[in-house]
């Protein structure tokens, strides 16, 4: 059996290779028409203009629905494994509405670009990478909670790393980005998608876009981390089959009959 058939390992790798999909096609689309500089552009810059935006927005939204499955699984993993730790319940739950409010965010960047709707889309960036950096916080306490017994130490130690790696890129970003849209450098830099070295605020522009890319690799690190916790989970579907038919009718001998529709063993 590979690797990505054992349990639900495949949910969260599907999830970082679609992602870094989406990613990777609206910049190869926008660098080949021209439509922004192929040096470390801004990721939203990449699915700002047509066609690329209708390319970055469908993967984007498809990416959103994974994230939350991937995130709902880990949700019911941790509250199996630890349902009368009030302290793991707590944060378990935390962390579950963090990373549904990070994919909601997700959504709205992709379907909000920066030119058209530019406070939509820094709210969504906010849910995205804020509540992101937060969700990945709250799971390493919770690894860290969970060792030895339940989980492993290298497990934490690498997800420990990937937060402050996440950390240094939000603080760079978040620092640098607040400078450059302060207004010293023009009004229209809002709606700029071409940059030359002799750009007022080009350099602080390459910290920003470098930290944003940083930060995302950051997360797709955190994301594949999960799939060894995934692979000791099952998925398992029964249908109760209360009659022959679909009208109502009275009550049949094959009541509350289970038939299994889809069983994975590990």
């Amino acid at each position: 059996m590979w690797w990505f058939q054992q349990g639900l390992s495949f949910l969260p790798s599907a999830l970082v290779i679609w992602t870094a999909a989406a990613f990777i096609f609206s910049y190869i689309t926008a660098i080949t028409l021209h439509h922004v500089d192929p040096v470390l552009p801004y990721i939203s810059d990449t699915g700002t203009v047509a066609p690329e935006k209708c390319l970055f927005g469908a993967m984007l939204n498809i990416a959103a629905v994974l994230c939350v499955a991937t995130i709902y699984v880990r949700y019911k993993q941790v509250h199996a494994l630890n349902p009368e730790e009030n302290c793991i319940i707590r944060l378990n739950k935390a962390g579950l509405v963090l990373g549904l409010l990070s994919c909601l965010g997700l959504s709205v960047v992709a379907n909000f670009q920066k030119t058209t709707f530019f406070a939509v889309h820094v709210c969504g960036a906010i849910l995205t990478f804020g509540m992101g950096s937060l969700y990945m916080f709250v799971q390493t306490i919770l690894s860290y909670q969970m060792q030895p017994k339940i989980h492993g130490k290298q497990v934490f130690w690498i997800r420990l790393l990937l937060v402050i790696w996440c950390g240094v890129s939000a603080l760079s970003m978040l620092t640098c980005s607040s400078l450059l849209y302060s207004g010293s450098f023009g009004a229209d830099i809002v709606q700029k998608l071409h940059w030359n070295p002799e750009d007022k605020g080009y350099a602080l522009h390459m910290i920003t876009t470098a930290a944003e890319w940083s930060m995302s690799f950051s997360f797709f690190g955190f994301f594949l981390t999960y799939i060894r916790d995934f692979q000791k989970i099952s998925l398992r579907v029964e249908a109760n089959l209360h009659g022959l038919t679909l009208y109502d009718t009275a009550p049949c001998p094959v009541n509350n009959e289970r038939t299994r529709l889809l069983s994975r063993d590990i």
